[in-house]
């Protein structure tokens, strides 16, 4: 079944299957894909995997999708269209910024999500849907089609590395706190001499450290970077504008 039918199997109904009815559904293993991805990461998902928590044989499982990668897709299309999003009010800066918190939850909800990395937009109706109701964000800006795409594609790679950030630091935390790392690695490393050797750093790395109580603050990191990619964005629609 190719991949598009499979993504549009709730416009267009797929045909039905021959013999008895089957003991799964395509809905049914994109759950199941999409909470597999959740609990194992996107280097852990497998079809295997899949079936097992369905409770199915994996050749069970190939009689409805072809391969990993067809499956991937449509977990990632189902998030998209389940995806939580208002209205989009006011300037391109308030909704852009509006787009970005609400891909950041949705990243937050399935970190795989920020994992995934292709050139291949996913053609289905939860992806052109969420496509179609942020480029309303960028629409009023005077700048052509093109630039108006890669603004929004620029808002949404940030948001992307940004929740792979946030995930990474939480992970960290869970295993050792920054306090008790920079004990460790702190005391030692002040034996070195390394104030006198990178007074730069040593400045304005303890400057940043000390206003986050961390090596790196990565919701710091966001709010900072969101601010300069709008700011940017501005300044670039009223040059050409």
């Amino acid at each position: 079944m190719s991949t598009i039918a499979l993504l549009w199997r709730h416009e267009r109904p797929l045909p039905p299957r021959p013999g008895r009815p089957p003991s799964i559904t395509v809905d049914g293993i994109v759950d199941a894909g999409i909470a597999e991805a959740d609990a194992a990461g996107l280097t852990g998902l497998s079809v295997r995997g899949v079936a097992q928590r369905l409770g199915v044989g994996t050749m069970t499982l190939y009689g409805h999708v072809e391969s990993r990668a067809q499956l991937l897709e449509l977990m990632i299309d189902q998030c998209r269209l389940r995806m939580a999003f208002r209205p989009l009010t006011g300037d391109p800066r308030r909704m852009l910024a509006q787009v970005a918190a609400e891909n950041l939850v949705l990243l937050g909800q399935h970190q795989w999500l920020a994992a995934v990395e292709t050139e291949r937009a996913v053609l289905g109706p939860g992806t052109l849907g969420k496509y179609e109701r942020e480029l309303a964000a960028v629409e009023p800006l005077p700048l052509c089609d093109v630039d108006k795409d890669q603004a929004l594609a620029l808002v949404l790679g940030f948001v992307a590395h940004s929740a792979r950030a946030t995930a990474n630091a939480r992970a960290e935390r869970e295993q050792e706190s920054p306090e008790q790392w920079w004990r460790r690695e702190g005391a030692e490393l002040a034996e070195l001499g390394v104030a006198e050797r990178f007074p730069l750093g040593h400045r304005i790395g303890g400057a940043a450290g000390a206003a986050s109580g961390a090596a790196a603050d990565a919701e710091a990191a966001y709010g900072f970077g969101l601010a300069v990619i709008l700011d940017g964005i501005e300044s670039r629609a009223t040059s050409v504008g």
